[in-house]
């Protein structure tokens, strides 16, 4: 056989009790499970991924030594790395038109926004001077009646006031 180190007898690890398979059934019971793993031992940290950088092309060269094209007369080992430079040159104009796409998206999100607050504060301003109006005639209309006045007090009941 082939020879070993005689090193000192480890002790015994302690034994995990068995755990039954819990299959989860729905996405609910998935993150309950989940959630009890990481209740067993609330003094160990818990890793929070960071967000992901949105994947970006690689900028263009500053200058490019040995300009080449398709064209025939170029070795046949060339086409490929033409090939190569068109597929990224292309997904890199694909990458400037998506982010200008989405730019010009959360432009008119902002500005619908921004249309549908003005809306709201012009219906809640229209609400208010209707509620003030309604509250001026009720006032006019109350004060009209004998005993709106504060010192003119109404009897409370006709059977001993009178």
């Amino acid at each position: 056989g082939t020879w070993r180190r005689p090193s000192a007898p480890r002790p015994p690890r302690p034994r995990k009790e068995p755990q039954q398979l819990v299959i989860p059934r729905s996405a609910a019971e998935e993150q309950r499970l989940r959630l009890e793993r990481l209740m067993r031992n609330p003094e160990k940290t818990v890793p929070i991924p960071e967000k992901l950088n949105e994947w970006a092309p690689r900028p263009p060269p500053e200058f490019v030594r040995d300009v080449m094209g398709s064209s025939a007369g170029a070795g046949s080992g060339e086409f490929h790395v033409y090939r190569h430079l068109r597929r990224r040159e292309y997904q890199r104009q694909d990458f400037m038109d998506a982010m200008a796409e989405k730019q010009r998206l959360d432009e008119e999100f902002q500005k619908k926004l921004e249309r549908n607050k003005m809306i709201a504060e012009e219906q809640t301003a229209k609400r208010r001077r209707k509620r003030i109006g309604f509250r001026n005639r009720r006032e006019s209309w109350l004060g009209s009646f004998p005993g709106s006045d504060p010192e003119q007090r109404l009897p409370c009941c006709f059977a001993c006031c009178g």
